[in-house]
């Protein structure tokens, strides 16, 4: 059997570049989100699949009612799956949340919120993880973080650590994982934070920063905002 992973479709909030990780905020997918949809249409075997799982939030659970179709099976609501918390910098632009992460790494819990970046990210693969205990094929619709760190994980090279920003995730493409390879995938992801905590806490320096394979930071969230600064450049974006 198969866990599909997915992002839900694009919102006004995305396409703002502006943050969002408490449910109880009404966002929806906008009229590009809507669209978006037929390519989950064209790549899910959406006949087939037995199980679908959502996040609590608006968006993605939308996401998978309109990809369901009529009649619609139940929808497995699993918290693990939501969004990041993102504390004081919720409803901002993504670009303050990411100048906070890059000077306070991935360990650090930003102001007001519940868990940092690490913490979240184990959460959310725990949320797929447990999906094995459902039948399948099943479909996850999740958040672009964790569609990018398990992108980042399948082109990975060798030895290569965790960054703190992932190539941005796109809407609506699922990434289908074999029940076989799935615990294998996400074990050693746990492994590659657990590394990445005791790095963090073994340096007495600066925080360090691993980025991606070109050495750029990039988002983890939203797609790069065509009117940012050109003094920003250097910095993550939504």
């Amino acid at each position: 059997m198969t866990t599909h992973v997915l992002r839900h479709g694009p919102t006004d909030y995305s396409r703002r570049y502006l943050v969002n990780g408490d449910p109880a905020k009404p966002i929806h997918l906008n009229d590009d989100g809507r669209r978006a949809l037929t390519r989950g249409w064209r790549s899910l075997p959406l006949h087939q699949v037995r199980t679908w799982m959502a996040s609590e939030f608006p968006r993605a659970q939308q996401t998978a009612n309109l990809l369901m179709g009529v009649p619609r099976p139940e929808l497995i609501t699993d918290a693990r799956l939501k969004e990041l918390d993102y504390g004081d910098f919720e409803g901002g632009p993504f670009l303050e949340y990411a100048s906070w992460l890059d000077g306070h790494g991935a360990d650090d819990r930003p102001p007001g919120s519940a868990e940092s970046q690490s913490e979240g990210i184990r959460r959310m693969l725990t949320g797929v993880l447990a999906a094995l205990d459902h039948s399948g094929p099943r479909v996850l619709v999740a958040h672009g973080l964790l569609v990018s760190v398990l992108l980042w994980h399948r082109g990975r090279t060798p030895d290569q650590a965790m960054p703190l920003f992932f190539p941005e995730a796109p809407y609506v493409e699922p990434i289908a994982i074999p029940d076989e390879e799935l615990p294998e995938i996400i074990g050693t992801l746990m492994n590659d934070l657990e590394v990445g905590a005791k790095r963090c806490a073994a340096d007495t320096g600066d925080v360090r920063i691993f980025r991606n394979g070109n050495g750029s930071p990039v988002a983890t969230v939203d797609s790069a905002s065509p009117s940012h600064s050109q003094d920003q450049k250097d910095l993550p974006h939504a």
